[in-house]
C-alpha cells in the first residue's frame, strides 16, 4: 500500500457499520442541532446507508461512495455561504448523549426559469435517518426544524425532490403538508426505466416558522 492510500486508510478508519440493537420507544428522546465537523463521519455513514446498499454485487463500492459523500459534505460545511445548513438529530437518552441518528441539509437554490431568474428558494436534500431509529419521529423533527430555519432566513416556501416510487417518503411529506409542484421526467426515465422525480413544495404558515 503506497503512502497516499495509507494516509486515506488512517483518516477514514473511524467509519464503521451500525449495530442493529433494539431500542425502547418509551425512553427514546432526541434533540436537533446544527452539525459540527465532528459529526461529519456519522452523517456520511447514515446518508450512505440510506441511499446505497453495502450488500450484493455493488457492495465493494460502498466505502468509496461513503468517502465521496464525506468529502462533499465537508466542502459544503466549509463554504463561506450563510445560506446552507446541515441539521442533525442526536439521541438524548441516558448514556447516549451524542449518538447521531439522522440528518438533513438545506440550502438556497435559484430558479432556472426564464420568468424567475435570480429568485432563490430553500431546498432540502439528503434527509436520512439511521435504520434503527426510523418511525420514531426523527425525520419529522428534522423537517420541522428546517421550516424554522427557513423562516429565520426570510422565506415562506420549502422545496424538495422525492422519487415517485418512494411511497414511504411521499407519505411522510404529504402528511407534513407538502404537495406536488411538478413531476420531472428525462431520458433516464424512459430508456433506463427509472422512477420519475417529484418536486414537492410546502408554503409555510406563520405558526410553523415561529
Amino acid at each position: 500500500m503506497n503512502k497516499i492510500n495509507t494516509e486515506l486508510a488512517l483518516k477514514y478508519r473511524f467509519f464503521h457499520p451500525y449495530h442493529q440493537q433494539p431500542i425502547d420507544p418509551a425512553s427514546y428522546q432526541f434533540q436537533i442541532r446544527m452539525a459540527t465537523p465532528a459529526d461529519l463521519i456519522g452523517v456520511a455513514q447514515i446518508i450512505t446507508e440510506s441511499f446505497h446498499s453495502h450488500k450484493g454485487i455493488w457492495g465493494w463500492a460502498f466505502p468509496l461512495l461513503r468517502l465521496g459523500i464525506y468529502e462533499d459534505l465537508r466542502h459544503r460545511m466549509a463554504s463561506p455561504t450563510s445560506r446552507h445548513v446541515c441539521l442533525v438529530a442526536i439521541e438524548a437518552t441516558t448514556g447516549e448523549t451524542n449518538n447521531l441518528v439522522g440528518s438533513v441539509e438545506m440550502s438556497v437554490r435559484y430558479s432556472d426559469s426564464w420568468s424567475q431568474i435570480g429568485v432563490g428558494f430553500p431546498y432540502l436534500s439528503n434527509l436520512a435517518v439511521h435504520p434503527k431509529y426510523r418511525r420514531y419521529g426523527v425525520a419529522s423533527a428534522l423537517l420541522t426544524s428546517c421550516e424554522k430555519v427557513s423562516g429565520e432566513w426570510g422565506f415562506q416556501d420549502l422545496y424538495l425532490h422525492v422519487l415517485e416510487n418512494n411511497h414511504q417518503a411521499r407519505q411522510l411529506y404529504f402528511k407534513l403538508g407538502y404537495g406536488v409542484d411538478k413531476v420531472e421526467s428525462n431520458w433516464n426515465t424512459f430508456f433506463l426505466r427509472r422512477s420519475s422525480q417529484m418536486l414537492l413544495h410546502k408554503h409555510l404558515s406563520a405558526d410553523s416558522i415561529i
